[in-house]
């Protein structure tokens, strides 16, 4: 099993919430600042600034990400190694979903405008 972010790297990872549903987790790196390499369960990404980001897998291979202040990400399970590549820190909150929220089948991270969806929401009513 991967090593849990919140062990082994307090540093950039902290709890805000924790129950039997989804754990919270406020995300902080500094400019140009790397972590271990760690994992998550399913994942929805909340950027609450800019950032531009690698993850580096344990296969060796890797990807870019970046995203705007507001942006929501799903993230499949998976195990990184991340690296702030921007000049600026960057906050997250990450929300780790339990009790079998995860998909049939993994995905890469995909961006979606958290404006989109108040947009759609705001539409079917």
């Amino acid at each position: 099993m991967a090593k849990d972010a919140v062990k082994v790297d307090s540093g950039h990872y902290k709890v805000e919430v924790n129950n039997k549903r989804v754990r919270a987790v406020r995300v902080h790196y500094g400019p140009r600042e790397k972590s271990v390499m760690h994992g998550h369960p399913a994942t929805v990404g909340v950027f609450l600034t800019d950032a531009h980001f690698r993850f580096t897998y344990p296969n060796g291979k890797s990807e870019e990400i970046t995203a705007k202040a507001g942006d929501v990400m799903w993230f499949a399970p998976h195990e990184h190694l991340p690296e702030n590549l921007g000049d600026n820190p960057f906050e997250a909150v990450i929300v780790e979903l339990k009790g079998g929220a995860s998909p049939a089948r993994p995905a890469k991270a995909r961006p979606a405008k958290a404006k989109a969806a108040r947009t759609r929401r705001a539409r079917r009513r």
